[in-house]
């Protein structure tokens, strides 16, 4: 059969691409691929063209193959293409492994670091060292036996992360919470009650009928005054994929948890590294387990205080003790007194097409760029968009495919995802193509708005662009440092969070808002009303940042075989230690937390507050030239977005900033500090 995934086409011809389809085309892709790795091994004379670049545009080809079937894994979930998936990760964990663990190709690598290194260009050098540097990591060196036990442990990885995403996406699309007696709709958005009524009515019962995808939990948790529904959600949401709650047992992840944390240390072990958090840090910026403790350490003595003095005013506020069910409903109500804004009552002021065209025109702006839709390109929804970017001079550059709405079938969250890397070789030249996939609430069936947005969601959709951005901008011609490919992960968030800024400036926002109906910009006094939202229980913002980092590093670093994963123990003492909002002991918020389990956070969600840091400081050098200065903007291009992985962060960051990074302009930024 013809299979869309051997083509060579563009774009990834996403309506033909069947189940069926994902097997044979992955053993064939990897097939080929062993036997140019072989024939790329027994070079005679290893040289960076003869080796470098052939090995480049190979793992290039095999991205290309398997990108449209990981991504509609997770944006277009079924049974037969899950089981195909899973069938395909250890035969590509395997591949993956066996290339990594090639003495042959090492060897090779190490004849043209010694004899050419010198002569070659500085990407080029920095190609050869991460090869090297990740030989090593994935076991090189390792005799016969403890080789072939880290590619078994590293397969058994890639599948538990596969059941770990499944489970959670399987409690979620299983949950519904019924509701009869209107009232308890109260405060929820016109759009979500639609969607509850048109699902009931497709099930046959009468009322409505909630689901829990990420904007009606949300809601419900923001602006739903029946509390017994908030307890329902959050009681749901948050015992996901667990032992307890309402679907006690049924997708639970606890072993699953325990049989990750097992495995990566014991990959750790083999590489005589005491634990993976270290393992984990060998490609970081930050260089040892006691820096990342001691910065996350820092920022929670600077906003712990500022936290309990927000609590206490919210119960103050509220005037009775609170519940985790309660506290986003209740902070929402306080902010709509103090600022005389809320969530919804922005939304008739960001519809879809209105902030689309000011994100545009900010990247304009600052870099020069100009973005079109393209019209006929075939996706996997129809509410999927493709938009090209072209350079100053009318030049392509990259583009990237627009998924905004949550769905069934659809992971929660947002992301950005390579779909094409960027590739400058002999082989061959491609530009880089991006998926940028959020969960927003989809416009009414029917109705005359377009699609209408939260601020909230305004600034997801800022930084998801922030890494495409990373992506697509990029000018390096190899693409395992092309893009955000080869950027050390603890640096990767920089561009995304320093694009939030735009989302709340006064300039950028004048552009990006406009009532549906009227298109008048968001008002001058509700603007400044909404701006003033952004310190807004930051001090509470980041100490729960701070506990999912410091439970993820902890995890990661004082792993024990003797103990288990202690994953509950482990939660409850950073709690006991940084968090101010306590919630219930059935909460199993580590079930579904698949940044660490699932993606590739493991050891690593402290990288979040680390470039927040990063892109504070950065966004504070436009500050003091102008948050359009073309100028700082070139240096910004220059130094980090178009540099992919081609140098290290620390050095590319100070080649912008001209020093190191200073962790003040975050906390001036979010209130804590004057």
């Amino acid at each position: 059969m013809d299979n869309p995934l051997l083509g060579s086409r563009e774009l990834p011809p996403f309506p033909e691409i069947r189940p069926e389809h994902v097997e044979p085309a992955m053993r064939e892709v990897l097939d080929a691929g062993r036997r140019q790795l072989q024939a790329i091994a027994a070079a005679a004379a290893p040289s960076f063209d003869t080796v470098v670049e052939p090995l480049e545009a190979l793992q290039h080809r095999l991205s290309r193959t398997w990108s449209p079937v990981s991504h509609l894994n997770g944006v277009a979930n079924n049974e037969a293409l899950r089981n195909a998936y899973n069938t395909c990760l250890p035969l590509l964990s395997e591949y993956q492994t066996d290339l990594a663990q090639s003495e042959a190709l090492y060897r090779a690598y190490l004849v043209i670091q010694e004899r050419d290194g010198p002569r070659l260009a500085p990407e080029q050098r920095r190609v050869v060292e991460n090869a090297l540097r990740d030989f090593r990591l994935a076991g090189v060196a390792l005799d016969a036996t403890r080789k072939q036990r880290f590619k078994a442990v590293m397969s058994e990885l890639a599948q538990l992360g596969a059941r770990f995403e499944q489970n959670v996406l399987d409690a979620t699309n299983a949950w519904t919470r019924a509701v009869t007696d209107p009232a308890e709709l109260e405060g929820l958005n016109a759009a979500i009650v639609g969607q509850a009524k048109a699902r009931a009515e497709a099930a046959g019962k009468p009322g409505w009928l909630l689901a829990l995808n990420q904007p009606t939990y949300v809601a419900v948790m923001t602006d739903a005054t029946s509390r017994a529904l908030r307890r329902d959600f959050y009681e749901a949401w948050s015992t996901r994929a667990s032992d307890a709650g309402p679907d006690a047992g049924k997708w639970d992840n606890g072993p699953v948890m325990e049989a990750i944390l097992k495995l990566r240390h014991e990959a750790a072990q083999l590489l005589e590294f005491r634990s993976y958090a270290d393992y984990a840090l060998a490609t970081r910026m930050a260089k040892s387990v006691p820096e990342v403790l001691d910065f996350l350490h820092q920022l929670a003595k600077a906003a712990r205080p500022a936290a309990q003095r927000e609590y206490a005013e919210l119960e103050q506020y509220a005037g009775q003790k609170l519940e985790a069910w309660d506290v986003t409903f209740w902070s929402e109500r306080l902010q709509r007194e103090r600022h005389s804004v809320s969530q919804e009552e922005l939304r008739p002021y960001f519809p879809m097409p209105r902030v689309l065209q000011g994100l545009f025109d900010v990247a304009q702006r600052l870099f020069g760029v100009t973005i079109r839709e393209k019209t006929g390109v075939p996706t996997w929804h129809a509410d999927v968009r493709y938009f090209e970017i072209l350079g100053a001079g009318g030049q392509p550059t990259g583009s990237f495919y627009l998924d905004p709405y949550a769905r069934e079938q659809k992971r929660s969250g947002a992301w950005m995802d390579e779909c094409v890397g960027r590739m400058a070789l002999p082989a061959g030249s491609t530009l880089p193509v991006a998926y940028l996939v959020c969960n927003f609430l989809p416009p009414a069936a029917g109705g005359p708005a377009p699609a209408l947005l939260t601020h909230d969601d305004v600034v997801t959709l800022f930084h998801e662009f922030g890494h495409g951005l990373h992506h697509m901008l990029t000018r390096v011609p190899y693409p395992s440092i092309a893009g955000i490919n080869g950027v050390s992960w603890d640096a990767v968030e920089l561009p995304s969070q320093f694009m939030e800024n735009y989302a709340w400036h006064p300039e950028s926002l004048a552009k990006l808002s406009g009532h549906w109906q009227s298109d008048e910009p968001l008002p001058a006094a509700l603007q400044a009303q909404l701006v003033a939202t952004r310190n807004f229980h930051a001090g509470l913002a980041t100490v729960r940042q701070l506990e999912f980092a410091l439970f993820d590093f902890r995890l990661h670093a004082e792993y024990d075989p003797a103990k288990g994963g202690r994953v509950a123990e482990t939660l409850a003492e950073v709690r006991s230690e940084v968090a101010v909002i306590q919630p219930p002991a059935w909460n199993r918020f580590p079930h579904s937390f698949g940044h660490i389990f699932a993606g590739g956070y493991a050891a690593g969600y402290y990288s979040y507050k680390w470039a927040e840091v990063l892109a504070a400081d950065a966004f504070e050098a436009f500050e003091e030239t102008g948050v359009f200065d073309r100028g700082t903007a070139n240096r910004f291009l220059e130094s980090i977005l178009s540099r992919g992985g081609s140098r290290d962060a620390l050095d590319a960051f100070v080649d912008f900033r001209g020093r190191k990074p200073d962790i003040r302009p975050l906390l001036k930024q979010h209130g804590i500090a004057p």
